[in-house]
């Protein structure tokens, strides 16, 4: 029998183990889930992903991108005359905002970073990412100083399942700036 040329196919085990993650939780991935909830063959899973490490390292990069596209849909944060403070808070209140699922998953992939060392280099990525667009306002101590704020407001709200304060933020950050 010819084998079936599937372009998307990775891309879609990636999305179905984003889908798994958000609905089960880490401990509930595996290439079996995946590959049921890909609607592929089991092992289609392991060709493209041979370790379940492997499958979520691709997860969280494609997760990651959510906030990379957040902040780069927001010119005023690389605007030299823009109060950074405000317009951070700003992006953090439209991420947080609403629906929460996507951003909890986010923070669950970049969490497992913890346990799961294959994933710390993309955590990483990230946090200097978003430290390289800061640094075009600021030094980069100090965008380091933001990312870092910025992660410990948002497990907040996550973590306390409390309304996220916009203006508490930009103060917290104004006062990080020194503004």
């Amino acid at each position: 029998m010819a084998r079936r040329y599937d372009p998307e196919r990775r891309q879609r085990i990636i999305d179905a183990a984003i889908r798994v993650t958000g609905r089960k939780g880490i401990a509930g991935l595996s290439h079996r889930t995946v590959a049921a909830e890909a609607d592929v063959p089991l092992g289609s899973t392991t060709y493209h992903f041979a370790t379940l490490d492997e499958l979520l390292v691709a997860a969280l990069r494609q997760a990651n991108e959510g906030f990379a596209e957040v902040m780069a849909a927001h010119p005023a944060l690389r605007d030299p005359h823009a109060d950074l403070a405000a317009e951070l808070a700003r992006v953090l209140g439209e991420w947080l905002g609403g629906d929460r699922t996507g951003v909890e998953l986010e923070y669950e992939l970049y969490l497992a970073a913890l346990r799961r060392p294959a994933l710390r280099p993309v955590a990483a990525e990230w946090a200097d990412g978003v430290a390289e667009l800061l640094a075009h306002r600021t030094d980069p101590l100090t965008a380091r100083a933001l990312v870092a704020l910025v992660d410990g407001i948002c497990l907040q709200v996550l973590l306390t399942d409390t309304p996220y304060d916009e203006e508490y933020a930009r103060q917290a950050l104004a006062r990080l700036l020194g503004t």
